[in-house]
């Protein structure tokens, strides 16, 4: 289903039901900025949802007036995300209330037969839309402005991306006051921080406080020492509970595999005559731990820990290396703490202290 509304200027373009009984989903990027162009069936965002990341094309040709959600929200199904329109929308500005628009002096004055643009799968349709002639600029409309009830033009609008205007909004700065520098007449971060500099106004001495920094417009990781905390959003939220579930419903098994250890012998060996080694009993254990930890170096997510009471996912940067071994009192599980930044001999050792 394709949802879409005719506001004052432009259609609004309303996130669709992607099937399977889902009713929200996350942003995770914009194909477009303000001010772009798109046809029928171009592809707008990304969005995700608890099965799958999903592309979204547009069902409206024209010029993409506003972006009204930011990256990594999760909007429900039916929300408004982007605006589509034409320029000549865009530059007349929403019609006041009660206020009939004068036609331009070559507007035709029957009912405009128009043919409504439709998204790929979702089938032809035609409507007859009755729509008021808009005021042209040589007809006295606003370029880029905001139209007041008195006529006046309260603002200019603009362009300026997503990410700029939070910043804009961060720094306490009017957009509208910025000279724009970008490739399409847009307000960029460079024009931002200028501005602010050449506005600001020598303080007095105060003392030290805390920087405070901006808060990101989405969900981001958070590093906090020696772990990255990452919010458990859409299709890993999805996983998780899936796996959590099937770790009581499902029978597990083992595997036995043989594996041919030929050269990892050669190479004890060869370890075991390096004077470096002298007093380390140098085994395929040993071996087997320093590749364990650097596969887990490069494969962060297997050493990571699932939180579910903060809703995140908690990557460890260090690895604490558990051997599991068979006692008279049970099976327990000697640790080498940070045994990633052990070299091999070292790590030798602490494997002979635990054993």
């Amino acid at each position: 289903m394709v949802s879409g509304v005719a506001t004052g200027t432009g259609q609004e373009f309303r996130l669709p039901d992607v099937g399977e009984g889902l009713v929200e989903a996350d942003i995770v990027a914009w194909h477009v900025s303000v001010g772009d162009s798109v046809a029928v069936n171009d592809v707008i965002c990304e969005i995700e949802t608890a099965k799958s990341v999903v592309e979204l094309p547009s069902p409206y040709a024209g010029e993409v007036l506003e972006i009204l959600v930011e990256v990594g929200e999760t909007v429900a199904v039916g929300t408004p995300i982007i605006r589509i329109g034409s320029a000549a929308e865009a530059a007349a500005g929403p019609e006041a209330p009660g206020e009939p628009a004068a036609p331009a002096p070559d507007a035709p004055s029957e009912p405009v037969e128009e043919k409504q643009q439709t998204l790929v799968g979702y089938g032809p349709r035609e409507a007859s839309v009755h729509r008021r002639p808009r005021r042209s600029a040589e007809a006295g409309g606003a370029p880029r402005g905001v139209e007041g009830k008195d006529g006046g033009v309260r603002g200019v609008v603009p362009l300026a991306k997503p990410p700029v205007r939070k910043l804009a909004q961060d720094l306490g700065v009017d957009l509208a006051a910025v000279e724009p520098t970008g490739p399409k007449g847009d307000v960029t971060a460079d024009d931002l921080h200028r501005t602010v500099g050449r506005h600001a106004a020598p303080q007095p001495a105060q003392p030290a406080q805390p920087v405070q920094s901006a808060q990101p417009a989405l969900p981001a990781p958070v590093i906090t020492g020696r772990v990255t905390r990452e919010p458990i959003k859409g299709l890993r939220k999805a996983m998780g509970q899936a796996m959590t579930a099937s770790a009581f419903t499902i029978p597990h098994v083992t595997i036995w595999a043989t594996v041919d250890m030929t050269e990892t012998m050669r190479q004890a060996e060869r370890l075991r005559a390096e004077p470096e080694y002298a007093g380390v009993r140098v085994s395929p254990l040993l071996l087997l731990s320093r590749a364990c930890i650097v596969a887990l170096a490069r494969h962060p997510l297997v050493n990571s820990l699932w939180d579910d009471a903060a809703g995140e996912i908690v990557l460890r940067h260090y690895v604490n290396l558990g051997i599991a071994a068979a006692t008279p009192r049970g099976l327990v599980v000697p640790n080498i703490k940070d045994a990633d930044l052990m070299s091999l001999p070292d790590l030798g050792a602490a494997i002979n202290r635990l054993t």
